[in-house]
């Protein structure tokens, strides 16, 4: 499980124009990256919105923003169109950047027990340290949570 201070975990991804992303490409930046279940879901797109709207703040604070989801390239890519999204989304099907970053586990659903993504946030300094995690992502505050 990480925690503050650890380093970021090594993968390798792609955004929804297909490109490869790698925790080496972050490297250097202010990062925050966001774990969240599903394209096109209420939560999902509040929270995406959120951060949209509150971009401009965000980059006047340093930070590059990501999203990760286990959805498609494909999705990613209406996903981002439709909501005039202004940062990557990264698109993860394997799960494993999203197991590295312990955002994949058991979740409560109409207390039915499912396996799989769980919301959360991940400050990273310009050296790859993790700086804060964010557990309880307030999807329509979430900016703010950041800043």
């Amino acid at each position: 499980m990480l925690k503050e201070g650890d380093k970021m975990p090594e993968f390798q991804v792609q955004d929804q124009d297909g490109n490869y992303v790698t925790d080496k490409d972050l490297s250097g930046k202010k990062i925050v990256l966001y774990f969240y279940p599903k394209d096109s879901t209420p939560g999902c797109t509040a929270e995406a919105c959120n951060l949209r709207d509150n971009f401009g703040a965000l980059r006047a604070a340093g930070y590059e923003v990501y999203g990760v989801s286990k959805d498609s390239v494909a999705s990613h890519t209406k996903f981002r169109e439709k909501n005039s999204l202004p940062f990557t989304l990264l698109s993860d099907p394997s799960t494993e950047m999203l197991k590295a970053f312990g955002a994949w586990g058991e979740k409560k659903l109409y207390g039915k027990v499912t396996e799989g993504t769980l919301r959360k946030t991940f400050i990273i300094s310009e050296t790859g340290e993790i700086e804060r995690i964010i557990d309880k992502v307030d999807t329509k505050n979430h900016a703010a949570q950041i800043l």
